[in-house]
């Protein structure tokens, strides 16, 4: 008996030193912010859940995943578009979506003959997780090609399409439930993962990441770059084009809590977070809890981050994306109803 309670103490004091040493310093709480840019940008109405958002730098379309996780007994959720351009309002471009359509992270994917397709990981009601695939036809508008499901995409958060139906996904929970599970997220357990479907058969590429979130991948397809929340870190590998094997190659911290990976035309990362993780928790229980906002740019060869845009007043709280595109950065969040748009300097 004294030995099964050593055992117990002992457990205690290691989860306890993990918390004190790993996951309040990962939080944020210490962070010190100033606002930028926030003051520059226009807000676009969409639709509540505003997670994910892909910029078509040929056509200046803007795509938007949005679904609404307060309220997950409401309608399916959608993608919309709106045009850089004009900025008008968001129009409703997924009709040709399966039922009960709930969608995650996004992708967009062009083909050298220039085909052009929108990877979309999706969440029904009804349980299970997928990836939909779509054919952009004009003005951004869905058309339904195809719904992926495999056993090592469990609890996939985003997509990175590398093909016209091949793409990477991350999960961002651990895979084995009960005590594991519900202690994972508050403990910054790294237990979650990466997967691959090659357009036939899927598997899991990457493991021992801590939350993975964001994915995507360099515009030569050979970098492969993964945010790892509670790391506060982004881990780059390289990618075998044939086989779709990776290889860890370093981790670069970034100072925030990193969600969603934007690749600029300079092959720098534009990557949102959230500098304060238990803001964001306050937030995602009470709508009117402010939680700050950022997205940062990271130099994938040196690891400099510079901050890119931050907002402490609730213009929009818990960033969850900044895509560029147009001399603009579109920043979306993961339960508000807009994005803001704000005019990029050059170089900035």
């Amino acid at each position: 008996m004294r030995g099964i309670l050593l055992i117990f103490v002992l457990l205690l004091l290691a989860a306890a030193g993990r918390l004190l040493w790993v996951v309040v310093p990962a939080s944020g709480a210490f962070a010190s912010l100033e606002a930028k840019r926030v003051e520059t940008c226009s807000r676009v109405e969409v639709a509540p859940g505003t997670e994910d958002v892909q910029v078509d730098r040929q056509t200046g379309l803007v795509f938007v995943s949005a679904s609404d996780r307060r309220s997950p007994e409401q309608p399916s959720g959608g993608i919309h578009v709106f045009d850089l351009a004009t900025m008008g309002s968001a129009q409703l471009v997924s009709q040709d979506a399966p039922d009960d359509f709930r969608p995650h992270g996004i992708s967009l994917w062009r083909g050298e003959d220039g085909t052009a397709r929108l990877f979309a990981i999706n969440h029904p009601a009804a349980g299970g997780h997928a990836v939909e695939i779509f054919d952009i036809g004009d003005g951004g508008v869905l058309s339904h090609v195809r719904t992926v499901s495999f056993d090592a995409m469990y609890f996939p958060n985003d997509v990175v399409g590398v093909g016209p139906e091949q793409f990477y996904v991350s999960n961002d929970r651990a895979r084995m439930g009960g005590l594991v599970r519900a202690v994972e997220p508050y403990l910054g357990l790294p237990l979650t993962s990466v997967a691959y479907w090659d357009g036939t058969d899927g598997r899991m590429v990457a493991d021992q990441l801590i939350y993975a979130n964001g994915i995507n991948v360099s515009a030569d397809g050979a970098s492969l770059y993964v945010a790892e929340v509670l790391g506060r870190q982004v881990s780059i590998y390289d990618r075998d084009a044939a086989s779709g094997d990776l290889t860890f190659v370093r981790a670069h911290k970034v100072g925030t809590n990193p969600d969603n990976i934007d690749v600029d035309e300079d092959g720098s990362l534009l990557i949102a977070g959230h500098p304060r993780i238990f803001n964001f928790l306050a937030h995602a229980e009470d709508p009117a809890a402010v939680a700050p906002s950022e997205v940062v740019r990271l130099d994938v060869q040196s690891g400099d981050v510079t901050s890119v845009f931050v907002d402490l007043d609730g213009a929009i709280s818990a960033s969850s994306v900044g895509a560029a595109g147009a001399g603009h950065l579109v920043v979306g969040a993961v339960f508000q109803g807009h994005v803001l748009v704000c005019p990029m300097d050059e170089g900035a």
